[in-house]
């Protein structure tokens, strides 16, 4: 077969991966020189911890295999098996833990309850208060700035001249793919992996489509100067994460502990190092368009507050700022929007914030659906 995908973030590039894996000739087309949009400005966390139960669950775990076994065969990925912690600071957040503990699939992400001494066993850098620490082992990282250019110098020396990237490229009809430069490239499927682009030939496609974006700010600091050798996450991630769905959270909910500028940008602390030595911190989320253009520094006041409480001692210089938007089913318990547009054209979005988790297992789910 002949597959053309359309987009050059991570969900198009394991499209072409899975394509090329199983032996098909690939045109992967990107209407930027680089992939730019949310497989660049996220965290490159690979986040088992807090999936819903069932489908998304098995779908990251699933993910998780893939990415370590891609790592392993593309080293340039920076794949770690690192696991996360989230510090607890109160009675009320120690219960929403404990109530993770008790989940039926628990042992599946490597759930286990540290107190703050072996917590900061794993991960010596935390030496700030807290009273316990919920631990992930499934969870891991890549580098989500280099990743596809890593991916796509691998697919280049494995495909064996069965692999092509077309960069700057704007893809204007479905079908036998006609792009912006005028040529036209026809195969025997289409993969359109858009991300948060959903205008232009997406929205001709599927007017009433049932994906929305969502915006939000992240930054990065210089080296830390040691090593943070576990992502952390701040127990606001409990409210935004379904896993830790519970009577328990209601109760947190209800005691209105949350900071109030973390309610009002419905923030979470995620931190994860680099491989330069830097962190990467977030984030915030921003559902109602039209969207601000510029960023806002209380959310990364608060945040790099949170970060030096658990640190005990003060960040490094911040390095980048920076928002970034990202497409998300309106139905978020749905890990993915697939949807069959044309003859021979299928449209993949929406996956939301799980996107670098789970795009191998989303690839792969497409090309076992198409038949590759």
């Amino acid at each position: 077969m002949k597959v053309i995908v359309v987009g050059g973030g991570v969900v198009g590039t394991m499209h072409a991966w899975q394509a090329v894996e199983r032996g098909h000739e690939v045109v992967q087309i990107e209407r930027e020189a680089e992939a730019r949009g949310a497989s660049l400005r996220n965290f490159g966390q690979i986040w088992v911890s807090g999936r819903a139960g069932g489908e998304e669950l098995d779908t990251a775990l699933r993910a998780r295999e893939l990415w370590e076994r891609i790592g392993a065969e593309v080293p340039g990925l920076g794949f770690r098996a690192i696991g996360s912690l989230t510090p607890v600071r109160t009675p009320r957040e120690l219960a929403v833990a404990e109530a993770a503990l008790a989940r039926p699939d628990a042992a599946a992400r490597g759930y286990r309850l540290l107190t703050a001494a072996e917590a900061r066993e794993i991960n010596p850098a935390l030496r700030g208060a807290f009273e316990a620490a919920l631990w992930c082992e499934r969870d891991a990282a890549v580098e989500p700035r280099t990743a596809q250019l890593h991916l796509r110098e691998a697919l280049r020396a494995r495909a064996a001249g069965r692999y092509t990237f077309l960069a700057g490229r704007e893809v204007v009809g479905p079908g036998a793919v006609r792009d912006d430069h005028g040529d036209v490239h026809r195969g025997d499927a289409v993969v359109l992996a858009t991300g948060a682009w959903l205008s232009g030939l997406v929205r001709e496609l599927v007017p009433d489509l049932p994906v929305r974006r969502v915006r939000l700010q992240m930054m990065q600091t210089e080296p830390l100067g040691e090593p943070l050798t576990t992502s952390v996450a701040d127990a606001d991630s409990f409210r935004y994460y379904p896993a830790y769905r519970s009577p328990a959270l209601d109760a947190l909910n209800a005691e209105q502990e949350q900071a109030p500028i973390a309610a009002e940008h419905k923030m979470q602390l995620l931190m994860v190092q680099r491989r330069d030595g830097g962190l990467t911190i977030g984030d915030t989320h921003e559902y109602e368009h039209p969207f601000a253009f510029d960023t806002l520094e209380d959310p990364y006041e608060h945040v790099a507050a949170v970060v030096e409480s658990f640190l005990g001692r003060p960040l490094p210089r911040i390095r980048h700022r920076w928002a970034g938007v990202y497409a998300q089913c309106t139905d978020t318990t749905r890990v993915v929007h697939r949807q069959q547009v044309a003859d021979g054209v299928w449209l993949v979005t929406g996956p939301g914030g799980r996107g670098m988790t789970c795009s191998p297992a989303i690839a792969e789910t497409t090309a076992n659906e198409l038949g590759w």
